[in-house]
């Protein structure tokens, strides 16, 4: 797979960021913002990885993929509280060892399996899993289409997919719009919204949920929690880093306090092939 530039930048830091989220003070952090300590990048809170276990119906016996699972926040624990057997995959390494290491911490009642894949294109079987999820990852990739097609192809008949997105809010100014864009994910721009994408690429919209006013909320506590920690993320940042990463936050918080930003859950179902794929050139039978 060859990543852009900006692609292989994104993929760095992120293995940076996982490898500082073994730190105690980030687990801290993590702790007082989303409810949790597996080093996870997105803005899933504990009580919403318990919405999206009832969600997609988790229990012992069913197959989980978590799409972009890096740690494995909230994979690991959905699997952990259900009794599903999970499979994780992500393209930073150093993020899945993390990950395969709680799995045996954990003492999981079912089993896991990590591996290193690209969203876009699923080495799996059609029709593998029962589930999907994915967390704020949709927003952090270019190939937003790819990925929902690829999940489809995955998915079992019967089965069901549950993500959250951070988006751009629709109808704004070309200023707004570039703000939004600044303080948003880096990838967040899409072709068309979601619920539009989702009925492209073959599934069914079962429900979504505004979950904007949560986000907020996190990032608010993420700037009291960086301040209570302070000192100690002088020593691991340094002055200028966590000026900076003070700076992000409280902008995102501006953008997301204007309006200018969302974030959703979504709860979908595989629409039947043959309902969407009628007028695409058909696959070669033996394929």
């Amino acid at each position: 797979m060859q990543l852009s530039p900006e692609e292989q930048a994104q993929r760095i830091r992120y293995e940076e960021l996982y490898r500082r989220s073994r730190l105690p003070v980030m687990a801290s952090i993590e702790r007082s913002v989303c409810g949790c300590d597996y080093g996870g990048t997105s803005w899933t809170t504990c009580e919403e990885a318990h919405e999206f276990s009832a969600l997609l119906s988790l229990r012992p016996g069913l197959r989980l993929l978590e799409i972009g699972a890096g740690s494995g926040w909230p994979g690991l624990y959905m699997a952990g509280i259900s009794g599903c057997d999970v499979t994780l995959i992500d393209l930073p390494l150093s993020a899945l060892r993390i990950a395969a290491e709680r799995a045996v911490n954990d003492r999981l009642p079912g089993k896991c399996w990590v591996a290193v894949a690209d969203a876009a294109n699923l080495p799996f079987r059609d029709g593998s899993f029962d589930a999907i999820s994915h967390s704020d990852v949709l927003c952090c990739l270019r190939e937003k289409r790819a990925v929902l097609a690829a999940c489809r192809r995955v998915v079992r008949h019967g089965g069901s997919m549950v993500f959250s997105v951070i988006s751009v809010a629709p109808d704004l100014t070309h200023d707004d719009h570039r703000r939004a864009v600044e303080n948003g994910p880096e990838f967040i721009e899409a072709e068309a919204d979601y619920a539009t994408l989702l009925r492209q690429t073959g599934w069914t919209v079962l429900d979504c949920r505004d979950a904007t006013n949560g986000y907020a909320a996190a990032c608010r506590r993420q700037l009291r929690a960086d301040e209570k920690f302070k000192e100690t993320l002088l020593s691991v940042l340094g002055a200028s880093e966590l000026a900076e990463r003070c700076a992000r936050r409280q902008s995102e918080l501006g953008a997301l306090e204007g309006g200018l930003l969302r974030r959703e859950i979504f709860a979908a179902a595989p629409r039947p092939i043959r309902s969407w794929t009628h007028n695409l050139v058909p696959r070669h039978p033996g394929r």
